[in-house]
């Protein structure tokens, strides 16, 4: 394995070869950092087209548009991220076909209206320019596992195995956007090609060899994105707190949402970061397909939590088709589905169901229904959103007193 500690300053080209996945002090590089800011603007058109749609209270099609949307980001993301664990060796061909796949996202973004506007409408699904983005990703992967494939003696089999299969998969993706079917026949091609992409991992790592993949370096650039898709809730916060302003001047209901919104958003920033993920993956590399596949909840949850306090900020300016406790429900499902999905993934990571923090979610998941039902009995949003912001502080408080104990106890047990 080729390691870059000690490599040359320059960016010539270079062979492109496995990195050592045990390398010391291996963090997230400028590179990769700068290609995340593009993940900002495709996280917040897809937020604000939900966040329209659901306030129209047309939940179907926001739901099904945003699903979409989320798992095309994030999916390209997580090739991308994974890829570069294992070969990045930052030449100035991996940073061009990095600078190629900031494009991808980009004009995935600007294709995001459209295509929720036709999802919305219901005859067909516009989703060609979000299409044309993705494949634009992909083609620049497909172009690095080449080189891959040619450098590497090692990972040939491996690096063939990702760019065949992806290739083939564009294939069908541009064949979607000319035929152009229905509806209902788009839902069926994207949920099979959906699949076949998220399959192609499982089958090149399973035929061709695992690729050398830091586990450090996965689980930092797995939170990085993490606090990304978190400033969707902070934004959604202020879009809330700026329409109490406007409607009311400052008052306390603008003071709750501030302080709610923050308070959410930092105390799942919180729970997520108790996830000793790095320590789990660094001993058991088998368990990286599901801990990386089940991101994908996370990050859409936390984006779609985001959407809702953006729903929140038109019911406060009383311009939204639905009711407070609508607005509510679009806030804390997320939420709720967030903290499930981090608990499946912690207890996979571990490999156990400890008793004590069965009953902390169950406490996480009352509050969120105990935010829903203050709404509903007549509480303001702001106290909504304040309510729901205790649900990742019953998990805080619990972890703190007597639950970091049980981790450690656990995680003791999973490093034998």
């Amino acid at each position: 394995m080729s390691t870059l500690a000690q490599g040359p300053r320059d960016h010539r080209f270079r062979r492109m070869t496995g990195r050592d996945p045990e390398e010391s002090h291996r963090t997230a590089t400028p590179l990769e950092l700068l290609f995340d800011l593009t993940l900002v603007v495709a996280f917040s058109q897809a937020g604000t087209q939900m966040a329209h749609l659901l306030e129209l209270g047309h939940y179907g099609p926001a739901i099904g548009a945003f699903s979409f949307s989320v798992f095309a980001i994030c999916w390209a993301w997580i090739n991308y991220s994974w890829q570069a664990s294992a070969f990045d060796n930052d030449d100035v061909f991996f940073r061009v076909a990095t600078m190629v796949q900031m494009l991808g996202v980009l004009i995935l973004a600007l294709g995001l209206p459209q295509m929720f506007h036709s999802i919305d409408e219901g005859a067909h699904v516009d989703n060609s320019v979000v299409v044309a983005g993705y494949v634009v990703m992909r083609v620049a992967a497909i172009a690095l596992w080449l080189r891959v494939a040619r450098h590497d003696p090692s990972q040939r089999r491996n690096a063939l195995t990702y760019a065949l299969l992806m290739a083939i998969a564009q294939v069908g993706w541009i064949v979607q956007i000319f035929t152009d079917p229905p509806l209902g026949t788009t839902v069926v091609v994207v949920l099979v090609l959906g699949v076949f992409e998220m399959l192609i991992p499982v089958v090149a790592e399973l035929r061709g060899g695992r690729s050398p993949w830091h586990p450090h370096h996965i689980a930092e650039r797995y939170g990085l994105l993490v606090i990304i898709t978190l400033g969707e809730i902070v934004l959604g916060t202020i879009l809330a707190v700026s329409a109490v302003i406007e409607s009311q001047g400052w008052s306390v209901e603008a003071v709750l949402v501030a302080f709610g919104g923050t308070a959410l958003a930092f105390g799942l920033w919180w729970v997520y970061f108790m996830m000793p993920s790095a320590e789990v993956l660094a001993r058991h590399r088998e368990r990286g397909f599901v801990w990386g596949y089940g991101h994908l909840l996370i990050f859409g949850s936390l984006a779609a939590t985001g959407a809702g306090l953006h729903v929140a900020a038109t019911v406060i300016e009383h311009v939204a088709h639905i009711s407070a406790s609508a607005a509510i429900l679009t806030l804390v499902i997320p939420v709720a589905i967030f903290t499930t999905a981090l608990f499946l993934l912690y207890s996979f990571l571990l490999r156990e169901f400890d008793p004590f923090h069965v009953l902390l979610f169950v406490g996480a998941i009352l509050a969120l229904a105990a935010s829903a039902l203050a709404v509903a009995a007549g509480a303001t949003v702001g106290v909504g959103i304040v309510i729901a912001a205790c649900s990742p502080l019953v998990l805080i408080v619990g972890y703190e007193t007597l639950g970091h104990r049980h981790q450690a106890a656990a995680l003791e047990r999973a490093l034998e």
